[in-house]
């Protein structure tokens, strides 16, 4: 080659390299974090250290009268912080300890609910045929079946108390439970490496419990909140129907109930507990939309 032909390379090489290195350069993409999300961690972060330490908070008894009846909120003291209710117990003692009934029964429904259905809709979606075909029928069934009058019917039949509540609200999210776990299952069934497992002699529990199970379990649990806050909003109905938790005991559905009457002259006896009502599902619907966008492959497949 001679000198001139290798001056004539050398700055074409010089040219493409100028060339690329006008080129803009785009950054990466990055996730926007909502302040929503934030807060409404923080708040069942402080919701859940209130419940649990309830005993240690300098509060007054919720069945005992700090002062006089439908007093409105007012500073300078915390048990009249939120005012108090018609027989002039501390609504913010009232709210704590109710959170109590509603966390628990929310939590405990909910993950017993996860445990079964996300159990069964796994072994319908893999092995399909006629154990889909039965698991398939008995939660369309389920789901066709109100909830409410479900619920209703389980108050009626039983003493009203928190496992009566557990029972109904557990039976009305495994259907749910069930067919998200199905259908994920199936759709990760079908994959390669699902293929390579069989080829290579892998059993069934090993293809159930450590191909497609790990997958699976991410966007059922970013489901749990969401379902956690239904089951808030449905022990709050029944609560305000009277077929909750018996009294003394605070359920912020009850404490809606009980102020209903005098909402026109003293609206803090329902706004309050519904706000706190309001607050927790929305701060559970938050955290689960942030779950899911965040764990759930499947959106990102």
């Amino acid at each position: 080659m001679s000198q001139t032909a290798i001056e004539v390379a050398i700055t074409d090489t010089r040219k493409e390299a100028s060339a690329d290195d006008s080129r803009p350069v785009v950054p990466a993409p990055r996730k926007k974090r909502s302040i929503l999300v934030y807060l409404s961690i923080a708040w069942l972060v402080v919701l859940i250290a209130a419940a649990v330490f309830a005993d240690l908070l300098p509060l007054a008894s919720y069945a005992t009268p700090v002062g006089k009846p439908r007093t409105t909120p007012q500073l300078g003291s915390l048990d009249l912080l939120l005012g108090t209710d018609t027989l002039g117990r501390s609504m913010l003692s009232r709210i704590v300890y109710g959170a109590r009934v509603s966390l628990v029964i929310g939590a405990v429904a909910g993950l017993i609910g996860f445990l079964v259905g996300s159990l069964t809709g796994l072994l319908a979606g893999y092995f399909g045929r006629r154990l889909d075909s039965v698991v398939t029928l008995v939660a369309d069934a389920m789901l066709a079946f109100p909830p409410l009058i479900l619920l209703l019917a389980l108050a009626s039949i039983l003493t009203p108390s928190v496992p009566t509540m557990l029972l109904g609200l557990t039976l009305m999210v495994i259907p749910s439970f069930i067919r998200l776990s199905r259908a994920n299952t199936m759709a990760w069934s079908s994959r390669e490496f699902i293929r390579a497992a069989r080829n290579m002699g892998a059993g069934h529990g090993r293809i159930l419990f450590k191909e497609i199970l790990p997958n699976v379990l991410a966007p059922l649990a970013a489901f749990l909140p969401i379902i956690m806050a239904a089951l808030i909003v449905a022990e709050g109905s029944l609560s305000f129907l009277g077929l909750g938790i018996p009294p003394p005991q605070p359920s912020w559905g009850g404490m809606i109930s009980d102020g209903k009457d005098a909402i026109a002259t003293y609206p803090h006896l329902v706004f309050v507990p519904a706000l706190v009502i309001f607050f927790t599902v929305f701060a559970l619907n938050q955290v689960g939309d942030h779950l899911r966008a965040k764990y759930d492959r499947t959106l990102h497949d």
